[in-house]
């Protein structure tokens, strides 16, 4: 049996469940799993998963409902699985509190290093720690960012805003957590402004703006920061 992390699989499709656990257990993962809603909030509380992949079509309850069932009082990292497409489903799917999602079909190694990037996520409280993905280092101590070892000058915004995609790296944010954050709940700044900051970022910590590696669009929905 498998000692790596331990992932729940929350899916009623036999075919779906057989195939990801060939595939996650060849690559060092432990997995259990559940077939409905009820079922799998149960494995939540008893076999206290690493990771949680959940199917939005489950038999007795909706997807988004569990994933909202779970986050009263699980920090678990979500990523779902669902056939649908449109913005408005990855924004309420994001906002309800999925680390991230899927679109029906996907391939494996997709499916892998998005469980890899959730399970690397979590760093250290906000305010302390130093964030480090590929040549990028943060450093929250110190309201630091470098670039190859070299100090970039940012605004007071966008090193905050660079902050939140870090400190959720790996992780989806849509326009309405960003600008929470930023700006407080009851603001209202366009998300042009997003993208005004996403730009003048990129100028400074990608090495081809045009080309990003690190701040990542995600059209329609939000921004995700790589985690390497």
């Amino acid at each position: 049996m498998s000692e790596g992390p331990v992932i729940l699989i929350i899916d009623d499709e036999a075919q779906i469940r057989r195939m990801l656990r060939l595939s996650l257990e060849a690559h060092g993962y432990h997995v259990k799993e559940a077939t409905t809603s009820q079922e799998g909030l149960q494995q939540v509380a008893m076999s206290r998963p690493d990771l949680i992949i959940l199917d939005l079509n489950l038999p007795d309850r909706d997807g988004l409902n569990t994933l909202k069932d779970i986050r009263e009082w699980s920090k678990t990292p979500v990523i779902v699985l669902s056939v649908k497409n449109s913005e408005k489903d990855k924004i309420d799917l994001l906002d309800a509190g999925a680390d991230d999602y899927l679109t029906k079909p996907f391939s494996m190694g997709e499916l892998l290093a998005r469980i890899r990037a959730a399970l690397r996520h979590s760093i250290p409280d906000g305010n302390d720690g130093v964030f480090i993905t590929g040549n990028l280092t943060i450093d929250f101590v110190r309201r630091v960012v470098l670039k190859n070892g070299e100090e970039i000058k940012l605004t007071p915004t966008e090193y905050s805003f660079l902050k939140i995609l870090a400190q959720n790296a790996g992780k989806v944010l849509t326009h309405n957590q960003i600008i929470d954050e930023l700006w407080g709940a009851n603001s209202q700044p366009d998300t042009s402004y997003l993208r005004v900051y996403a730009l003048q970022i990129r100028k400074k910590i990608e090495d081809d703006p045009a080309k990003p590696e690190f701040l990542i669009t995600e059209p329609g929905v939000g921004y995700r920061l790589v985690c390497r």
